[in-house]
């Protein structure tokens, strides 16, 4: 006998079973523990009823398959119904996600509970802190187990959005990340999401890619300079390269605006070899030699990166100088052509 069919608290429900069809090609083999409970879950979600008993089966199965989309939905459709303590329920799935640590499932709850809870606490300052501090506290705890867990980075970018917590305090939460790993890719899109996104200097829709003329220069400089700290620190990162290029380019200036910046980790001697402490530098210098029509020198750039620094990318870095050399040619006509 089954745990829900032994309970006289169940008596009222009778179990709608899985149904795969006549001659299922792939029919999962459901343990029987698990095959019950979703045979009750099937039938409260029939009738539609939204009760504690309904909860307690939702964390039953939970326990056994905390994948089950379906399952949280319901789960989260009940607790509003019953106006349930969302606390208590933020409590709980802390221990769930703790261990379930790549389950989107259980973000996208906890977003639903927050969007839910919101609306009743906007207005009070101090509940409104309460909440940060307990999410990012608990935020904390998950990036100790693994700091670039992709669903927990989309939470926080969520979370920071929906209390407006585009602030330091944010910035200096990011920085600790970023002192443990300055690897931390992660840590760095975050960064440069509650930088560039802020509302009250950036422009509204404006795309993580292109010039944003709000952004005062002072922030453009502040960030330039940190991007430029950790790549001293570690210059084989690529993450503070590809950052500094997002920085000028929010800003509008040219990578040639850091060639002498990006010049301290490439030595290319017009006699005896080369001194490259960095590739992402050099792909970078490829680059501003590109902008500035300085075309041999980006080609030499990309050849070394080919041959010697970056060889496991070889067609890239080939295709690479083919592309490069189509547009030195395409611009060469243009200029013909407007009679320059």
């Amino acid at each position: 006998m089954g745990k829900y069919e032994g309970d006289p608290e169940w008596d009222d429900v009778v179990p709608i079973p899985q149904d795969d069809g006549e001659r299922a090609l792939a029919q999962i083999a459901y343990t029987d523990e698990y095959a019950e409970a979703m045979g009750y879950l099937r039938a409260v979600m029939a009738a539609k009823e939204y009760s504690q008993r309904v909860l307690d089966l939702t964390e039953h199965i939970i326990s056994m398959n905390a994948a089950h989309y379906t399952v949280w939905l319901y789960r989260a459709s009940t607790i509003f119904a019953l106006n349930a303590d969302i606390s208590q329920e933020l409590n709980w799935i802390n221990e769930v996600a703790l261990d379930n640590q790549k389950n989107y499932q259980i973000w996208h709850h906890r977003q639903l509970l927050l969007d839910h809870l919101y609306p009743g606490i906007s207005s009070d300052s101090a509940a409104l802190q309460d909440l940060a501090e307990s999410e990012i506290e608990f935020m904390t705890q998950m990036f100790d187990e693994d700091a670039k867990n992709y669903h927990v980075w989309s939470y926080r970018q969520y979370f920071v959005r929906k209390l407006n917590l585009f602030n330091d305090a944010e910035l200096r939460s990011i920085e600790t990340l970023l002192r443990t790993d300055i690897r931390n890719n992660s840590a760095w899109s975050h960064r440069f999401y509650v930088v560039f996104s802020d509302p009250k200097h950036s422009t509204s829709g404006s795309r993580a890619t292109e010039h944003d003329p709000r952004i005062p220069d002072e922030i453009i400089d502040r960030e330039i300079e940190f991007s430029k700290a950790a790549t001293f620190e570690a210059p084989q990162n690529q993450s503070p390269w590809n950052y500094l290029r997002g920085v000028l380019r929010k800003g509008g200036r040219k990578l040639s605006s850091q060639e002498c910046f990006a010049n301290e980790f490439v030595k290319i001697p017009e006699d005896g070899e080369e001194d490259i402490r960095s590739s992402h530098a050099l792909d970078f210098l490829a680059d501003v030699w590109a902008e500035e029509g300085k075309t041999e020198k980006a080609d030499e750039a990309l050849r070394l990166l080919g041959d010697k620094y970056d060889r496991i990318r070889k067609n890239y870095w080939d295709w690479r100088r083919v592309m490069l050399k189509e547009d030195a040619i395409t611009k060469a006509v243009e200029k013909v052509e407007l009679g320059q």
